[in-house]
């Protein structure tokens, strides 16, 4: 195994999860192509030429999967975008309307911010330290 290509959180819907992914965290739509159930196979990832990890938006069918949207990590945080500035990022991205749960914070690991999707999965912005 060399890496995770895709991971696939639960949506209610393609449209709003890709305009959300690419307005506001700043991805690019890689891919979006129906198929012949009514899903769609889409990919959307960071603008890094496809060496970064990609979200796989998955529409949620059934009272099951749609009880687990935005709730899929148990309530703490469970995706780790990297960014090279963190400043030019919280600021692009609370100017496009997302919802940050706290201040940024300087740890030992990097300056970070917990914010959470249109779902409400929570994420932290992370620059690494060093």
């Amino acid at each position: 195994m060399r890496r995770v290509a895709l991971v696939a959180p639960v949506v209610d819907d393609y449209d709003e999860a890709i305009r959300f992914s690419t307005e506001a965290l700043g991805f690019r739509r890689a891919e979006d192509t129906p198929r012949p159930d009514g899903s769609r196979w889409v990919v959307v990832e960071p603008d890094t030429g496809g060496t970064g990890t990609g979200l796989l938006p998955a529409r949620a069918k059934g009272d099951g999967r749609r009880a687990r949207v935005g709730d899929q990590t148990g309530g703490r945080v469970g995706f780790f975008p990297h960014t090279d500035d963190f400043a030019r990022d919280h600021a692009r991205m609370t100017a496009a309307g997302v919802t940050f749960l706290e201040s940024p914070r300087h740890e030992p690991y990097g300056s970070v911010a917990v914010f959470q999707d249109l779902y409400g999965n929570r994420w932290d912005l992370l620059q690494p330290a060093g």
